[in-house]
């Protein structure tokens, strides 16, 4: 189910570009990062995604001068407020699918992926269980460095230089451990193209039918919500008007969908 819900979740936020959607979809990433990754982890995380936001939001209308509301002159360039509003959306939603993976990583483990599709595509699931943790390895391992490089007082760099000290140990980590990776599967047989054992056995049970049940129909409504929204939401030439409307809610509740089956353990463990 959770591996459902993180896919679904991914490709609508990529999907729907749309002002109010992304923002709930950003909200609602960082609603489930405090619940899975804490709210420290993510208030962490904060420190560069806002400035990422920012800095797409301001690079935009340098490289897309469209509208027709001008703010102000670069030179022989215009800034629009339609072109500098579509880069603050476009930053939110690169944000927000970061903070969607970032979740899955930490819910979806290598074993529980595996699990999912390891009997029927092996090497798919092989590759999607690398991928997701590909970028929480990163910044963790780049904490480190930067940790190390920060206690060696006597030999330490500064500025740029250091940056690239920094960069250049994190790909020679990487590529080292890419390399015991595939040393490692190689002397586990993955070549041999066998069926592969698990960690541990899993059930389908009536109730993670209705579970999934539950989630399709929301996913179905929130499809349908998407695609109303963004067919009649215009950036250029003007900004189209934002108006109440019910499919925001249904959009929300869809994914605000962990929370819901938290509180349905809860409930449980409470009885």
């Amino acid at each position: 189910m959770p591996t459902a819900f993180f896919a679904a979740a991914l490709v609508l936020t990529m999907a729907a570009v749309h002002p109010l959607l992304t923002l709930l979809s950003l909200a609602a990433a960082i609603a489930c990062g405090v619940l899975v990754r804490g709210a420290r982890a993510v208030v962490r995380a904060l420190r560069w995604q806002v400035p990422l936001v920012l800095l797409v939001a301001l690079a935009n209308p340098l490289f897309s001068a469209s509208g027709s509301t001008e703010l102000f002159r670069l030179g022989p360039r215009a800034v629009y407020a339609e072109s500098l509003f579509y880069g603050l959306v476009m930053g939110m939603l690169l944000v927000a699918v970061v903070a969607w993976f970032f979740n899955a990583s930490s819910v979806l483990t290598s074993d529980k992926v595996m699990a999912v599709f390891g009997g029927a595509l092996p090497v798919v699931s092989l590759m999607i269980s690398m991928a997701l943790r590909l970028v929480p390895r990163f910044v963790d391992r780049g904490r480190d460095i930067a940790d190390v490089h920060a206690a060696c007082s006597a030999a330490r760099a500064k500025g740029l230089k250091a940056r690239l000290r920094q960069t250049s140990v994190l790909m020679e980590w990487s590529m080292e451990d890419s390399l015991e990776t595939a040393d490692a599967m190689r002397a586990r047989g993955w070549r041999r193209g066998q069926k592969r054992t698990r960690y541990r056995r899993g059930g389908f049970t009536a109730h993670d039918m209705a579970l999934v049940g539950v989630l399709a129909v929301l996913a179905v409504v929130a499809i349908a919500v998407a695609w109303a929204a963004v067919s009649q939401y215009r950036f250029y030439p003007t900004l189209t008007p934002l108006r109440p409307w019910w499919g925001y809610g249904a959009w929300a509740v869809f994914l605000l969908y962990p929370f819901i089956v938290q509180g349905e353990e809860a409930l449980k463990w409470r009885r």
